[in-house]
């Protein structure tokens, strides 16, 4: 079994972005997302650990500006916790192992998809191909995405 985890070398190769929004629960702007507009078949990892957060399969276009998936990939990887920042509440989805901030989960998703909108930063997630996923060690999960 893999394990994931943050470590010193993984931070240290953080862009300045990633950094700010894995590490000090930052928000990237709307609409600037790496994988806002990502329609290629794969899963999106945890940008630190590693950890698969969500399949391609679970992505949708909610229109709100950050990438939005129905569900995690694995439910294990992914922590929700009360949110009271900025004056709001809300509740903040963190990666288990990782500990990266990815961003915020909503009940106004796809009502016949679960009803839940994963709001996420592209900046705490790596995206791993389809094609590259068994060679990467995520080969587990290719049940979970679309084929080519």
């Amino acid at each position: 079994m893999t394990r994931y985890e943050k470590s010193a070398d993984a931070i240290s190769k953080l862009t300045p972005e990633q950094y700010r929004v894995t590490q000090q629960n930052g928000t990237e702007r709307p609409g600037t997302g790496e994988y806002l507009y990502n329609k290629e078949p794969g899963i999106y990892v945890d940008i630190v650990s590693g950890e698969p957060l969500f399949a391609s399969s679970d992505k949708y276009e909610s229109g709100c500006g950050w990438p939005s998936f129905t569900k995690p990939i694995e439910p294990a990887n992914v922590a929700e916790l009360h949110d009271t920042s900025h004056g709001m509440i809300r509740t903040e989805v963190r990666s288990a192992h990782g500990d990266s901030h990815l961003g915020h989960v909503f009940p106004d998703g796809p009502r016949d998809r679960g009803g839940l909108r994963y709001c996420i930063n592209s900046a705490s997630l790596r995206f791993v191909h389809r094609d590259d996923m068994e060679r990467e060690g995520y080969g587990a999960y290719l049940d979970q995405v679309e084929e080519i």
